[in-house]
């Protein structure tokens, strides 16, 4: 595999302690400070630690629980109501367990390992960028009426999106919000779609709409960014093109400074875009400080609880919830997988998990559209996850160059995308084919835009285009077999229901 257990579940490289899925460029990984080690539940005289009680959603929590969570020495930071998930921090090691006793209390538990504020600092590294010589080339040779850098973009012929285009660009009624580490607004290729109504810093795991929250912080990674591009960025002369180019994209924040996406930040994100009518979300990443989360541990049960809570509320609000598999070329069809890297704010150890049990979050939650990724040869990319019945469908994330060689004039295997501060580079991972699959189904929403989400992805998976499995799957040549392939053309565990069909979308 070509990353190394990301953050930011599906962009590849990035190093240990980001929960992306992006890879960023496949430059090497760069060294990060050590995570503070709170293996566990911390002493008594820790520092607070942030958790979720869930009770019984649409009533609001009950007096004699918050009584109860008063008494255990716990401070409620906000109530998601609709859902049932109280948001509380909390120093006493036994707060968690005190509090499951309550009546009325369905789980809870402690959302991360490293006390609050996190004090570790996460470098993550840097992306391929564009130099002015390498844009003013790709400028030159554009084609009438292609953006100047979309000959770079093998990733739009291989969804046939550079068609779709010809018939539609997508409705800018149709919005789609990227739950991620920040959006840069005031990029060329995005401010022209941006939704400002739809943006929000959930970071502390309550709404934070004060102007420019949602924007990355200049250390910050530029994920988000290059994914709300990938998904949106306008046609319109300058820098590259989105899948969905008519469409507005929001940038909803929920990763720290330090590059963790916990559990508090991620309910509120899908509550926001429940609340202000989003139609597709876009998730490259997975839930810290655990890559799975096991139901027989009562923390982690907790946290599998509540997100999968604010995910169900958002599709019943008529959102598509799209999220990457992840970048480590596991198979989570298997019988056991070992994770070395959990929890990623402690001390990890290499545990062995049955993947049908310890969920990869919010990827594998039911309804979730779960994208794995194909590199510039439409083969699985060297590191996407698979797995039959796991996988729902596939689009380009791309791959190393040397794997997966796209067809000139593109000069890279990875995917271009817009970065902070005017620029463009280059990222690959599970991170980047995700946002295609949301830019495919906001071209269905604006086709059909009284579709609710499932008859959204009952199209999106009728539409694909079956791909059938790649046997033997060598793909560094070594004559090794690095993963292997289980099903039929039309649903089998490198590809799904097939290669996502921008054109289709827009003519079906």
């Amino acid at each position: 595999m070509t990353a190394s257990h990301p953050r930011h579940r599906r962009a590849l490289v990035v190093p240990a302690g980001m929960a992306l899925a992006t890879a960023l460029a496949f430059l090497p990984n760069t060294a990060a400070t050590a995570a503070p080690a709170h293996q566990g539940a911390p002493s008594a005289d820790a520092a607070s630690l942030s958790y979720v009680v869930n009770v019984r959603g649409g009533h609001g929590a009950p007096a004699h629980v918050k009584k109860a969570i008063a008494k255990a020495g716990g401070t409620i930071v906000t109530s998601y109501e609709k859902i049932g998930v109280i948001v509380v921090h909390a120093s006493d090691a036994d707060f968690a367990k005190t509090i499951r006793k309550v009546p009325g209390v369905q789980s809870a538990g402690a959302t991360r390992n490293a006390p609050l504020p996190s004090a570790a600092t996460t470098d993550l590294g840097s992306p391929k960028v564009l130099s002015a010589a390498e844009v003013a080339e790709a400028t030159e040779e554009a084609a009438a009426g292609q953006d100047p850098l979309q000959n770079l973009q093998w990733d739009l012929p291989a969804i046939k999106a550079d068609k779709a285009h010809e018939k539609s660009l997508g409705s800018p009624k149709v919005t789609v919000a990227v739950i991620d580490t920040g959006v840069d607004d005031t990029h060329p290729d995005i401010a022209p779609n941006f939704d400002r109504a739809a943006s929000v810093n959930c970071v502390a795991g309550k709404p934070d709409t004060s102007e420019g929250a949602w924007r990355p912080g200049a250390a910050e990674s530029p994920h988000g960014t290059h994914v709300a591009g990938e998904i949106a960025a306008a046609k319109n002369g300058v820098g590259m093109t989105g899948v969905a180019p008519g469409v507005k994209v929001s940038g909803i924040k929920v990763s720290n400074p330090d590059g963790y996406f916990y559990t508090e930040a991620v309910v509120c994100g899908f509550m926001w875009a429940a609340e202000h009518g989003v139609d597709v979300t876009n998730n490259s990443y997975y839930t810290d400080p655990w890559y799975f989360n096991c139901k027989n541990d009562p923390d982690q049960k907790a946290l599998v609880e509540a997100v999968s809570r604010a995910t169900r509320y958002a599709e019943r609000k008529g959102a598509v919830n799209v999220a990457a598999a992840g970048n480590e070329n596991y198979d989570l069809a298997s019988d056991s997988i070992t994770d070395p890297v959990s929890p990623n704010d402690g001390t990890p150890s290499d545990r062995e998990i049955d993947p049908s049990e310890c969920l990869d979050i919010p990827t594998q939650l039911p309804g979730v559209v779960t994208v794995a990724s194909t590199g510039a040869k439409g083969l699985k990319s060297s590191f996407s996850n698979y797995g039959r019945g796991v996988v729902d469908i596939a689009a380009p994330g791309g791959d190393s160059t040397a794997l997966q060689t796209p067809e000139p004039p593109a000069t890279s295997g990875l995917i271009l995308g817009p970065l902070p501060g005017g620029r463009w580079g280059y990222m690959a991972g599970t991170s980047m084919a995700s946002p295609h699959v949301a830019g495919v189904a906001a071209l269905i929403k604006s086709k059909h835009p009284y579709a609710p989400p499932a008859l959204v992805k009952a199209l999106l998976y009728a539409q694909a285009d079956a791909t059938a499995c790649t046997k033997p799957y060598d793909i560094d040549n070594d004559g090794k077999v690095d993963a292997v392939c289980e099903g039929p053309k039309n649903r089998n565990g490198f590809y799904g229901w097939g290669m996502a069909d921008a054109l289709d979308a827009v003519t079906r």
